[in-house]
């Protein structure tokens, strides 16, 4: 077992960590032709990213024990390959003489469906007591609930195996993954969406006291005075920092879904990703399930009806039905610039990934009809209807494979994937435990945090990103994958990177290297390039069955 140093504290690494992933770019490349118009000069092959943002699960959570696991009667099955690279993971005293209250447990795919955990952004820090990892049980358990999801003994410390997320396991074993990546900070999914997009939460304009730190409430929005968005046009950063789930303020969902009132709900001030693709008209979009209504067909204006949205819902595997969209996260609806407040449907499915009324903001189904008819965006950002995406408490590891498998197998019979990269990562912890600490490389000292003490996450105050408070980080451990033809084979990464990896990825791959102004991490998040072999491209495809994970055709 590889066993890293539990607390770092690290300034001015912005420059060393961004030099990682300089050093694997190559000299611009031309669009391809099956890119057509939407193409754009790369740094990579990568001529489409598509970024799977799952919920809610740490690293050791799913693959703590990888490659070994139980094999049970009666669960699919995984035997790893012969000289598959082993993790920084759950072994030896791990297992057995584990420093918190409990041991971790195994849990099989009959208990897919468990508790949601404690992951607050104060709580997660309590939870890693100064690096030493041994306070879960007491700041972030949460081992009784209702069913059909099912309760557990000290549950916060339990794991899945290759039995359970198999599919997840068997996509480590043709492509690439890394077991040093991390949330850009602590805290729920709000957060974590705003790090893969833009990689700062410091900017918030308005918010209740409980959900941003350090900013003023909102006035004037309802779901039927939303301001209209303004693209290109950013607003002036706030002097807030995001670190709770509040839901985003220019989203109708908002308002008839969630009954917000303005001042339960969070605006960005500030630039995203979005912002800087527009400015190089550089096609994108983020797709969520259940963005439109449920009888929303791409392309035909007739069923397009807004009385209708956030209306939809799917049934997880236990059987409860569960509300498909999730406004808080939805990052891009915090942003006026990139908002698509009443949720309109792209004027054409051509327009799909360019300039109109959708603003860049669209259902999954959007997505297909794009891919499918030849004009996936150069970018983009799936994010599956709640039911799929992996969140304790109402989603599940095998509802969230059905998506994961089902979507990459679609990719990989379109045209496109030769110049195809999909990265897969979550939001935030859920709490779960992971014995692995990350350096902190911006603290913070407010009331809020709690890493190295009451009220400091370190305490050297020039380690504060640009004075911007509430932004402790690196946070927990989290998932990160790499899914291409230009994907290593059975490798895993152990170049630290963190969620605003994927913003830096883009920045390097289309934009020449541009940075998102006012402290984001993108120059000091770390990179993902090592999981990728530019001169070495293999043509084999991997496709699962998913329901099982297991393998179907390669």
């Amino acid at each position: 077992m590889r066993r890293r140093s539990r607390l770092t504290m690290v300034a001015g690494a912005g420059a060393t960590i961004l030099g990682l992933g300089a050093a694997v770019l190559t000299g611009p490349m031309s669009a391809s032709a099956d890119d057509g118009p939407r193409g754009a000069a790369t740094a990579t092959p990568i001529k489409h990213l598509v970024v799977i943002f799952g919920e809610n699960v740490s690293f050791d959570h799913y693959f703590g024990t990888y490659p070994v696991a139980a094999n049970k009667p009666g669960e699919p099955a995984f035997r790893a390959a012969k000289g598959t690279p082993s993790v920084n993971g759950l072994t030896g005293a791990l297992l057995t003489n584990n420093p918190n209250s409990a041991n971790p447990s195994r849990l099989g795919p009959d208990m897919a469906l468990t508790c949601d955990q404690g992951h607050g952004y104060t709580q997660e820090q309590q939870a890693a007591d100064h690096g030493l990892m041994d306070k879960f049980v007491q700041y972030t358990n949460n081992e009784s609930c209702g069913a059909p999801d099912k309760s557990a003994p000290n549950l916060v410390m339990d794991y899945y195996d290759g039995n359970t997320v198999t599919g997840m396991w068997n996509y480590a074993q043709r492509f690439a993954m890394s077991d040093n990546s991390y949330g850009t900070t602590y805290g729920p999914s709000s957060p974590g969406a705003i790090n893969v997009t833009s990689g700062n939460t410091y900017g918030a304009i308005c918010g209740p006291a409980s959900a941003v730190y350090g900013a003023p409430a909102c006035s004037g929005f309802s779901a039927t005075n939303l301001p209209a968005p303004t693209p290109g046009t950013s607003e002036a950063q706030g002097s807030g920092t995001m670190y709770s789930d509040a839901d985003p303020a220019y989203d109708l969902c908002s308002y008839t879904q969630d009954g917000n009132s303005a001042s339960r709900t969070i605006a960005m001030g500030g630039q995203n990703i979005g912002d800087l693709l527009d400015k190089s008209g550089v096609s994108w979009g983020w797709f969520q399930g259940g963005f439109s209504n449920p009888g929303y067909v791409p392309g035909k204006a007739s069923s397009y009806n807004q009385a209708q949205v956030c209306q939809g819902s799917s049934t997880n595997v236990g059987g409860a039905t569960i509300k498909d969209y999730n406004p808080h996260h939805e990052p891009f609806q915090f942003y006026r610039s990139t908002a698509n407040p009443q949720h309109l449907p792209p004027s054409s499915v051509a327009m799909i990934g360019r300039q109109d009324q959708a603003n860049h903001q669209y259902d999954l189904r959007d997505f297909w009809a794009a891919a499918n008819s030849g004009h996936m965006p150069a970018v983009s950002y799936l994010k599956a209807p709640d039911v799929q995406d992996g969140h304790a408490g109402y989603s599940d590891p095998l509802d969230e494979q059905k998506f994961l498998v089902d979507t990459i197998n679609r990719l990989q019979k379109l045209p496109s994937w030769s110049s195809t990269a999909v990265v897969l990562n979550y939001d935030d912890s859920d709490g779960w435990y992971d014995h692995q600490m990350g350096p902190v490389l911006n603290q913070s000292q407010t009331p809020l945090d709690a890493l190295t003490g009451a009220g400091s996450c370190g305490t050297d105050t020039a380690k504060v990103f640009d004075g911007q408070q509430a932004r402790c980080g690196f946070g927990p451990r989290l998932p990160m994958m790499v899914i291409s033809p230009w994907a290593k084979t059975n490798y895993v990464d152990n170049t630290l990177s963190s969620q605003t990896s994927v913003v830096s990825f883009i920045e390097d791959n289309w934009l020449h290297g541009e940075r998102i102004p006012g402290g984001s991490a993108d120059t000091w998040g770390g990179s993902i390039t090592n999981m990728f072999d530019f001169s070495h491209p293999h043509g084999a495809r991997l496709f699962l069955n998913p329901t099982t994970g297991e393998r179907v055709e390669s």
